[in-house]
Order: structure tokens, then sequence, then C-alpha cells
């Protein structure tokens, strides 16, 4: 495993994510310091919670500062274009697609390096990829998207299971393992998103 690879895909996972999250922030009108907060959170929250689940201590936020510096960036840099920028926020969608399926491939495989087995390795990429964003919706007083709409957390369970048959199965190299589940995974957030496709909901007595 190319620890140089896995540690620029951790990060540039954390700059989109943070960007979501600092975006989220800015919409819900909190000030620098929210932002600033929301932008580590969705950015950090998700790893932290996959380096604890694997046991991979201390967790890499606080052994590397780069991870803090590149939240810490991209809220400015989401925080001041705002004004200019507003109207593009759908964009995001886009990009968070893309994290999800970065941070799904990266805790898979970070898993598997920890001697995890197949579900160890699919959870772990999926809490890694869904994590932050839930810890926002909490801290917003909101039930977390990835429960409510849309095929999220989903795609990255799908994805966690492609890229375990081709680590596990068919012996493809670390990091064409990533590379391929978050294309897999991103395309099917992206594709679910366009077509509107989401998983059904219970019924309730006297609801059309």
């Amino acid at each position: 495993m190319d620890d140089s690879v896995i540690f620029f895909f951790d990060l540039f996972g954390t700059m989109i994510f943070a960007a979501t999250g600092a975006v989220k922030a800015v919409k819900s009108r909190l000030d620098l310091l929210g932002v600033m907060f929301f932008a580590l959170t969705v950015g950090c929250g998700g790893g932290m919670l996959r380096d604890v689940l694997i046991g991979s201590f201390p967790v890499a936020v606080f052994i590397h500062p780069s991870y803090f510096i590149v939240s810490i960036i991209t809220a400015l840099v989401v925080f001041f274009l705002s004004g200019k920028t507003d109207g593009r926020w759908s964009v995001i969608v886009y990009f968070d697609a893309i994290g999800l399926g970065v941070f799904t491939g990266l805790g898979l495989v970070k898993a598997a390096g920890m001697g995890a087995g197949v579900i160890g390795m699919v959870m772990s990429g999926t809490f890694s990829a869904v994590g932050g964003g839930i810890l926002r919706d909490v801290f917003l007083k909101e039930i977390p998207l990835v429960f409510t709409s849309d095929f999220y957390a989903s795609a990255s369970i799908l994805g966690g299971l492609f890229g375990v048959i081709l680590l596990e199965y068919l012996g493809v190299e670390v990091n064409a393992v990533i590379t391929m589940t978050a294309a897999l995974t991103t395309t099917l957030r992206i594709v679910a998103y366009e077509l509107h496709f989401r998983l059904p909901v219970a019924k309730i007595r006297g609801e059309k």
C-alpha cells in the first residue's frame, strides 16, 4: 500500500467534504466560526470515525495537521466567496458525490490493512463516507439526510462491496481499488440524484 497515495486520497476527500459542510453552514446563516466548525466536522468526522472503528490510533487527523489546515482553508474560501457563488451551490451535490466515492474506497482499503473482514471493510467505507454528514445534520437538529432521501449510503455500500470483490477476490492493486470504487460509488450517487431515485419508505395508514 502506497502511503503517499492513500494520504493524497484522504486529503482530497477531506477538502471536498469540508466544502459541503461549509456550504451547508453558510446556507444555514452561521457565522465564520460556525462555517469553520462545520467544515472540520464534515471534512474530518468520517475519517475520525473510520479510524476509531478499525483501531487506527491516534486517528489520522491528530497526526497530520494537513487535515485541519485543508478544512479551514476550504471553509474560508467558501465563506468569503459565498456572495459570488450562492447561485451555483447546487453543484455541491456533485462534489459531495465525489467525496462519497473517495472516502468509501479509502475506508475499505484502510480497514483491509488493519485485518478487517468483508463486512468490516464495507462498514468502514460507508461510515467513513457518511459519518461527517450525519454529524452535520445532527448539529443542525435535522434527521440525517442519509436516512430520509436520495440513494446516498446505499451507493456507498454497493461501491464498497464492489471494492471488496476487487481487492479480496480479484487481487486488484490497492490504488486501483480506491479509484475504481470511488468511480462506481460516485456514478451511482449522481445517476440516482439525476433520476430522483430513492429507496422505498413504509406507508402509514391514511397516507396517500
